[in-house]
């Protein structure tokens, strides 16, 4: 593969295309990109299916892992805000790429769509719902979101009541000091997550009760319709990208409670009625997917490079 350096400190890893012609000297670099951000402690190759996906597509399609500040155990230190500062650099950088290959013709430019696992799944709708004037965020051609889960409803399952509110009130009383970019001690959630968190990104993972404000909650299940469309009825007012969702059938980190048809179905319902399009027919729920699908049988990862090929296919 190939390692770009899209800013002086931050890399993204380009899988080798499977087909000899791509890659034989002279011959033209790939046309499109999916750029691909993992989630929390997450980094290269961490995840298995992307060097499967990159196996998968056409020869025109590049599979591009993404490294940022938060990939590993910097996401503890982070938010979303500076992730998608990053990932706008990123897919700046691969832009110019294709205009070089396209030559200034723009009707030959490839396409770049970003595809987000986990806590990638954060960074995208942060990326497509929150614009900011401070950084450079040029329009995506599509988006794939795989295991976008809660991570409130996922801590909820795992640790009790109180240690839960504890930590939420320590956040409060740190945020409230003046303390949000402090780094709180060891506790029971962050040795559960691996890494030492700020007050702030911990509050936004926690997401507690009643506002459910945490900058981290777009996925959670009790939300309401009105919250939704103010994320994900905002996909079709601020770009033209197209959606597509898809969960693991058998999650270890969504509780069993969530109806995950009905889930995805009313993250749909909200874009299309936000003016947004989305892929129905090739979303939905992998029967027999994990979280992150490693380990998972090649029936069960091939479902999901199919449906990802067929999104991608859609684009052209």
């Amino acid at each position: 593969g190939t390692l770009h350096r899209y800013t002086s400190r931050l890399v993204a890893f380009e899988h080798a295309s499977p087909s000899p012609a791509t890659n034989s000297p002279g011959s033209p670099l790939p046309k499109s990109y999916l750029l691909w951000i993992g989630g929390l402690g997450d980094g290269l190759l961490t995840v298995y299916y992307p060097s499967t996906l990159a196996q998968t597509l056409p020869s025109h399609w590049a599979v591009v892992e993404v490294l940022i500040s938060s990939s590993y155990r910097g996401w503890g230190t982070g938010d979303l805000r500076r992730d998608v500062k990053e990932l706008g650099r990123c897919v700046t950088y691969f832009r110019e790429i294709q205009k070089k290959q396209a030559q200034g013709k723009e009707d030959s430019r490839g396409k770049i769509v970003l595809m987000g696992h986990s806590t990638g799944c954060q960074d995208i709708m942060q990326y497509l719902t929150f614009p900011s004037s401070s950084s450079t965020r040029l329009s995506l051609d599509g988006a794939i979101l795989q295991a976008g889960i809660s991570d409130r409803e996922g801590l909820a399952e795992v640790i009790s009541t109180e240690e839960y509110s504890s930590a939420a009130n320590t956040c409060r009383e740190w945020i409230a000091a003046g303390r949000a970019n402090h780094v709180l001690p060891p506790s029971p959630i962050s040795s559960l997550f691996g890494a030492q968190m700020t007050a702030s990104r911990c509050y936004s993972l926690l997401s507690p009760p009643p506002e459910h404000d945490g900058e981290d909650d777009f996925f959670s299940s009790d939300l309401s319709d009105t919250r939704l469309s103010s994320t994900f009825g905002k996909i079709g007012k601020e770009s033209n990208t197209k959606m597509m969702f898809i969960l693991s059938g058998d999650d270890e980190h969504m509780p069993p409670s969530v109806d995950k048809h009905t889930l995805i179905s009313r993250w749909n319902n909200a874009v299309v009625r936000g003016g947004g399009t989305v892929d129905e027919a090739n979303g939905g729920i992998i029967q027999g997917a994990t979280h992150n699908l490693n380990g998972n049988s090649e029936t069960v990862v091939k479902d999901l490079c199919t449906r990802v090929a067929r999104f991608l296919g859609g684009l052209e």
